[in-house]
């Protein structure tokens, strides 16, 4: 049982819909259906009576709600002891699934960065710094989300994007001749949508619609086989060892980059938070970005018409 359950718990409890309480979590349905499964077996409960037109708490779930609200009641204000205790609130930094592997060395010296647990979507992190959820996130954002957020950015790493494909071939492959999978899973992939619709607007990459969340594990490697063409992979880090069948091969004409960016509130000024930012972003360089054949989104931060110091 974890806190975050809970929270899941009491966000359905109010709304007593799971769609609208995902859209206030910020996380698929699905998802949070899952994870209310999960409670209620660990529990050894039911929580909710549910079909396909109505929820509604049971009787146990009645009875433990407003224990559960007590129970996140302590434990936000035990967070708030021992930030105390500390000296000072600790930074809160969220992220997907990439953060600098020097992150602990970097910033020990200038605050106490609590990394968050809840590993969500680009879009997501950047929603949860803007309001407040975090300080500091650490996802891919464009400027419109920037300027509708009200959120600051400064670059702090980037992935090159390579294909896989099946067979013994090892050498470049032209973006024009890669296939890029969109999932209709809006909610857990809003961001990398957006980003491989663009990459098939400009380069004139082939779009593949999917509804399993194959754009990364090992369902990305079954829809390879079945293309039989490159397909791009994405940045969220494949967990799963490339099997002995499929080679990565270098994406070219153009070089493909997804940004990494550190985003705050526009109007931020706490110090420990400020000083993160300066230690992990002061020594980034433009990582290839600005190379004659490096291609990012419209729209991205980091793109020559857009870069400027934020």
């Amino acid at each position: 049982m974890e806190l975050r359950q809970l929270r899941y718990f009491v966000a359905v409890a109010e709304e007593l819909n799971f769609g609208r309480a995902a859209s206030r979590l910020l996380i698929a349905g699905p998802s949070l259906s899952q994870q209310i499964k999960v409670l209620e077996r660990d529990l050894g409960v039911v929580l909710f009576d549910r079909d396909r037109r109505s929820v509604a708490l049971t009787a146990a779930g009645t009875a433990l709600l407003p224990h559960v609200r007590a129970l996140l009641d302590r434990a936000d204000d035990l967070k708030r002891r021992a930030g105390r205790l500390s000296g000072s609130q600790p930074v809160r930094l969220g992220y997907v699934n990439w953060l600098p592997r020097d992150l602990a060395a970097r910033t020990s010296a200038v605050a106490q960065v609590h990394v968050d647990a809840w590993v969500a979507p680009s879009h997501t992190q950047a929603s949860r710094a803007a309001d407040g959820s975090l300080d500091l996130a650490v996802c891919w954002v464009r400027e419109e989300d920037l300027e509708r957020l009200g959120l600051a950015a400064r670059l702090v790493g980037a992935d090159r994007l390579y294909a896989v494909s099946a067979g013994a071939g090892t050498g470049p492959v032209r973006a024009q001749d890669t296939v890029v999978l969109l999932d209709e899973d809006v909610t857990s992939w809003a961001s990398w949508n957006d980003y491989a619709q663009e990459l098939v607007r400009s380069t004139g990459a082939r779009a593949e619609r999917i509804s399993d969340g194959g754009v990364t594990g090992p369902a990305f490697f079954d829809h390879v086989r079945r293309i039989g063409r490159p397909v791009v992979n994405s940045p969220k880090g494949q967990t799963a060892a490339l099997p002995p069948d499929l080679v990565q091969r270098p994406v070219v004409a153009p070089r493909v980059y997804w940004t990494w960016s550190l985003v705050r509130r526009v109007d931020e000024e706490r110090s420990a938070v400020l000083a993160v930012v300066d230690a992990l972003c002061d020594t980034v360089e433009d990582l290839g970005l600005r190379g004659p054949d490096a291609w990012l989104p419209a729209g991205d931060p980091y793109r020559p018409e857009h870069h400027r110091e934020r």
